[in-house]
């Protein structure tokens, strides 16, 4: 098979990677570079797009998601024009047969070792007394009408038949006050959220305080919740009732969570706390939530009927790479085969992250809210940038640390 007209203009390693200098600030080089070694994914030999630098470039994808996939490269690769004028863009199938050689597991290790809460003690909203507060859903996402990706994860049914396209579940742990997505798990369509979400368990912490909807309420899951130390707060389904087995001093009572019919286990104690939203427009009659957290001078009633809507930020989270990154209903994932699909969605989360890491440092020195800075224009400044940050790292300094 002839070469891609790319491999005639290859740079050294160290200076492809000068070009995403802005990136590996937050996806440092070295994780990088151990990952891929591991995993017996770095290059054996040079190419013009070796694998340390692949992972930026996928990474970069999701930050220019409506553009093509060289015209992605075009962008990643203007700061090194200076050194190479002639350099040459690899071709489109030569981009989709690296990213295919480096597969998705490499992305999701990266991710796992990169990613971490970042809310400091001072972040507004990261934290509820001595808990740090934390979200947990799920969401779709639309992928490419191809034979590989129908037959992995198939077209859902509706009532007016199947769907369009594919779609995959993407259920995530989300640090609350910054937004940021500690711990996804993709799965199918036919898979539930609670069925994915059992995954996460080892993510939870005993300082934790998981915001849960109404899907996730039920005795097994509450069981294995509680055996990781973390503490819960969900909302209950309307044909749920609760007997009233003690009431405490701030309206809310004590009853208990029962075990299915035909399951052995112990009752679990819960504490719930109904109220109304008075004035607001469309709001139900009564709302129900309940929690492990059973002292009312722990955690106040009305502090946790005002601290359970913070849960929206967990779907702000997903309108921000589903909408402002991805571009809405209208794109794609850009994957045709469900590796790459799996890779794309890390490598949508791996760029994520980097906005709210950048939009977390900017709060903090500003001393603001990181909610009181605009998504949509630090993707916008990141996009701007990412062209010019061939000088953030020399190649020796590249160099130095793969």
């Amino acid at each position: 098979m002839s070469r891609t007209s790319a491999d005639s203009s290859q740079l050294p390693r160290p200076a492809l990677l000068t070009s995403v200098g802005l990136l590996t600030k937050i996806v440092p080089v070295s994780i990088v570079s151990a990952v891929l070694s591991a995993e017996g994914k770095s290059s054996q030999r040079e190419r013009a797009l070796p694998a340390h630098f692949l992972v930026y470039l996928i990474i970069a994808l999701s930050l220019y998601m409506p553009y093509s996939l060289r015209e992605v490269l075009r962008c990643v690769l203007e700061g090194l024009r200076s050194l190479d004028p002639k350099l040459t863009i690899a071709t489109k199938g030569a981009i989709s047969r690296a990213r295919t050689r480096l597969g998705w597991n490499a992305l999701a290790e990266i991710f796992q070792r990169v990613v971490h809460p970042i809310a400091t003690p001072e972040t507004p909203g990261a934290w509820y007394r001595k808990w740090r507060v934390v979200g947990l859903d799920g969401t779709t996402l639309a992928l490419q009408c191809t034979p590989e990706n129908v037959a992995e994860f198939g077209l859902h049914p509706s009532k007016e038949g199947p769907a369009a396209f594919p779609l995959l579940r993407l259920v995530a742990l989300v640090e609350v006050g910054t937004r940021v997505a500690l711990r996804p798990v993709i799965g199918l369509m036919t898979q539930s959220e609670v069925a994915l979400a059992k995954e996460l368990l080892p993510a939870l912490t005993k300082d934790m305080l998981v915001i849960e909807d109404r899907g996730y309420i039920g005795y097994p899951w509450w069981v294995a919740v509680k055996s990781t130390g973390a503490d819960i707060l969900c909302r209950v389904r309307n044909n749920m009732r609760f007997a009233c087995h003690k009431r405490l001093a701030d309206g809310s009572f004590i009853s208990y969570l029962l075990p299915p019919k035909g399951v052995a286990g112990e009752r679990i104690p819960v504490r719930v706390i109904e109220y109304t939203l008075k004035g607001v427009p469309g709001s139900e009659a009564t709302y129900r939530i309940i929690t492990t957290i059973g002292d009312p001078k722990a955690a106040p009633a009305p502090e946790l009927a005002a601290l359970y809507h913070q849960r929206w930020e967990t779907e702000s989270l997903f309108d921000e790479f589903k909408t402002h990154m991805r571009g809405g209903n209208r794109v794609l994932l850009r994957s045709k085969t469900p590796d790459l699909v799996r890779q794309e969605v890390y490598g949508l989360l791996l760029a994520h992250y980097v906005v709210r890491v950048v939009m977390s440092d900017a709060a903090q020195a500003m001393g603001e809210d990181p909610d009181r800075i605009s998504f949509i224009h630090t993707v916008r400044v990141l996009k701007r940038r990412l062209p010019q940050a061939g000088g953030v790292f020399s190649p020796r300094q590249v160099n130095a640390m793969v």
